[in-house]
């Protein structure tokens, strides 16, 4: 990766993308810290303490969450609105025809998600002001009328999920790409840097030197190069299926003849099971957490079905493991269809060596598919306790919730994105440059 931005630098084009997206990263940056008025910001972090869902949205913010800035949002509606999308386009025939109309069909989809995405941030915004309970709102700035500060809170805080929107759109037309994904993963890692840095000044507070911080961030650091290794060794994995071209004569001209292959990754699904499956069982969390907190059934929901508060229960983990299968199967259908990569292969006059054009050939692709999402569902599993339960060696529980199960895969998929999306850029460049 460093070589592919090392290469990266030495072309102008590119280099100006980069220098694009760091300042508009840069931005993205300064929202986040721009406070709200007639918002006392400790109110937020104090609710927000505790709450696995609200732990997570204020690691992907970068820590705005939990601050009631600017950006306190972040790009969640955006995503909210985005797998709402996809799963409408699955499950609606008009929403499908749409998706399948090329670009135009895709500008059509982008406008209806932007729509989706104000209605979410507004929902969004009174959710936060309802659920964080007056403590946290001081309307003595607003001539004592509460009325006029839900307004103004509303607003601002939907007009910064829009511009978190369109600043990672701008990203995507005239950075380097992926805007969305760039904005979460500075989210993380910002979060990540405070922490560290804030565990490591613990280790001059007061008169003396302490060196378990020290010891504690180099066992945290050598655990997370070992994990990302292994996280990055999977994620680039993928079942190699080989297809054949016959040679087909069209006028004069002779066509086909080769051999090309089906990548199909382990990990094809990504972050998203993950997401979906943490999400459904932190909502109740959620829910009863900030109306309920005293209530005897939220102390039992903690006990038995809560990951967040230092324990992980056998039913919790049991739960989580069959909503993570379920996700896996369900994005792995929407991702790879067998019926409709067979009947291209047959279309175009290819086969799989072995197998039967037609039927036989979306059997087995169906087959070796499950497989594999089998095998993926299972890896998604094992991230989503393992890294938890290894990083809890280094005792520290600020540095445990640095890189959460979701936030470690979202840091190594967008890295791998951007490495990417620097390579196929640079291979576009050189090509275009033999061509001259």
């Amino acid at each position: 990766m460093f070589e592919t931005l090392k290469n990266a630098f030495k072309v102008k084009e590119i280099r100006k993308k980069i220098f694009i997206t760091l300042l508009i990263l840069l931005v993205y940056r300064i929202g986040c810290y721009i406070p709200i008025p007639g918002l006392d910001a400790t109110e937020f972090t104090s609710v927000i303490e505790g709450n696995t869902f609200l732990e997570l949205m204020n690691g992907i913010t970068g820590g705005s969450l939990a601050q009631g800035t600017l950006f306190a949002l972040g790009i969640g509606p955006y995503i909210n609105a985005s797998i709402i999308m996809q799963l409408l386009c699955v499950g609606i025939p008009a929403l499908e025809r749409l998706s399948k109309q090329g670009e135009e069909g895709k500008k059509k989809i982008s406008q209806i998600t932007r729509f989706l995405t104000l209605l979410l941030a507004i929902i969004q915004s009174v959710g936060i002001i309802l659920a964080f309970g007056n403590s946290a709102l001081t309307p003595q700035y607003f001539w004592n009328q509460e009325w006029l500060l839900w307004i103004f809170m509303i607003v601002v805080y939907s007009a910064g999920a829009m511009l978190t929107m369109w600043l990672g759109e701008r990203i995507t037309d005239y950075g380097v790409g992926n805007g969305i994904s760039l904005l979460i993963f500075l989210g993380i890692i910002s979060t990540a840097a405070d922490t560290l840095i804030s565990t490591f000044a613990s280790a001059f507070t007061g008169s003396e030197f302490t060196f378990t911080p020290i010891l504690q961030i180099i066992i945290f650091v050598v655990l997370a190069v070992i994990i990302f290794a292994l996280i990055v060794t999977v994620d680039l994995s993928e079942r190699r299926i080989p297809v054949q071209y016959a040679k087909q004569v069209k006028g004069r001209k002779m066509y086909g003849g080769q051999s090309t292959v089906i990548p199909i990754k382990i990990a094809g699904s990504g972050v998203m099971p993950l997401i979906f499956a943490f999400a459904i069982l932190s909502l109740p969390d959620l829910i009863m957490g900030l109306f309920f907190s005293d209530s005897t059934a939220y102390d039992n929901y903690v006990t038995w079905f809560s990951g967040g508060q230092g324990t992980l229960g056998w039913l919790y983990i049991l739960i989580l493991c069959l909503l993570i299968f379920a996700f896996s199967f369900f994005y792995a259908q929407i991702q790879f269809n067998p019926e409709d990569v067979s009947k291209s292969i047959q279309q175009n006059g290819g086969f799989i060596p072995g197998i039967r054009p037609g039927r036989p050939t979306a059997a087995y692709l169906k087959k070796i598919s499950r497989r594999i999402t089998l095998f993926g569902a299972i890896y998604l599993s094992l991230v989503a306790f393992v890294p938890s339960l290894i990083f809890s060696i280094t005792g520290n529980s600020d540095l445990l919730s640095v890189f959460s199960t979701t936030g470690i895969l979202i840091v190594v998929s967008v890295a791998l994105e951007f490495d990417k999306q620097l390579q196929s850029q640079l291979m576009m460049k050189n090509y275009k440059g033999f061509l001259k």
